[in-house]
């Protein structure tokens, strides 16, 4: 499943692109084609992201779009698209671009009450600049009621919103966190710096469309945010696959078996919350701080 940096990439991709203009909506695979017809012709006045939810405001309509596990959602140039693939869902037409919706798991019109409803289950997002000051006491409210486990209480996303299997592993790795330690153990300075690590990395996702951990990529791609020098390779991508300026490298996800990269024990994977944990048992056994 896509997580948060993608869908906020996503949502810029359609501002740079087809913001501002009126928008020939259709549904060439058919099964949104009455709506689809609601909001043909319409201006894209804005589309905006919170956590791994997508909206776009169309006048006075919103299209609430969720990728799910299977859906993808790409911005290309009108000429040329490229080989015919699966029939999208969802198809928006601008003067120059077009975005290709398939697989979703939510496709649906919704009025203000409802998108409201969906915002208020989210936890803080760390990309979402208003939950940046308080989105730490606001999970904190959450993990530290709770006899889950941070692994699990990591892919709530009513307690952050937008992090997802990749986002889960790494971080905690990062600052040497027991994966199982129930959130009303965990120390709450540990907590601040997850948050604080989550707000640094998924921008740099969200810029690179890769999910960046190792340090040395994080500050290079932290110098070239600062320097502008991301905006190139930003700009260039449509979400169709994954970027490729750095090589794809992870601490511990998808790693089981493999020597630490810091300790040399053996990464252990375990399904934690409906996803495989990859996780190293020297390195990772903080609870307090």
């Amino acid at each position: 499943m896509p997580e948060g940096h993608t869908i906020h990439a996503l949502a810029a991709r359609l501002n740079r692109t087809l913001g501002g203009e009126a928008i020939s909506v259709s549904s060439p695979q058919g099964r949104f084609a009455s709506d689809a017809a609601v909001i043909d012709g319409r201006r894209l006045d804005q589309a905006s992201a919170r956590g791994k939810h997508l909206f776009l405001d169309f006048d006075d309509l919103t299209l609430h779009v969720h990728l799910g596990l299977i859906g993808t959602f790409h911005v290309k140039p009108r000429d040329p698209l490229g080989p015919a693939g699966t029939p999208a869902r969802l198809q928006l037409e601008g003067r120059r671009y077009v975005a290709e919706l398939r697989g979703p798991m939510i496709c649906a019109l919704v009025d203000e009450p409802t998108r409201a409803a969906v915002l208020a289950k989210l936890g803080p997002d760390p990309l979402h600049a208003p939950d940046v000051p308080s989105g730490s006491e606001r999970g904190w409210e959450r993990i530290s009621m709770s006899r889950k486990t941070i692994a699990e209480l990591l892919m709530d996303q009513a307690v952050v919103a937008g992090v997802g299997n990749v986002y889960r592993c790494e971080v905690l790795f990062r600052h040497r966190i027991d994966p199982f330690t129930r959130g009303r153990d965990l120390g709450r300075r540990l907590w601040d710096d997850v948050w604080e690590d989550l707000v640094t990395l998924l921008p740099l996702g969200m810029a690179f469309s890769q999910i960046l951990t190792m340090q040395d990529q994080v500050a290079a791609a932290a110098e070239m945010v600062a320097d502008g020098s991301s905006l190139a390779i930003t700009e260039t991508l449509s979400g169709e696959r994954l970027g490729d300026h750095f090589d794809r490298r992870f601490h511990t996800y998808k790693r089981t078996g493999e020597a630490c990269d810091r300790c040399g024990r053996r990464i252990r994977a375990e399904l934690i919350g409906g996803r495989t944990l990859y996780w190293c048992p020297g390195c990772q056994r903080r609870r307090k701080r």
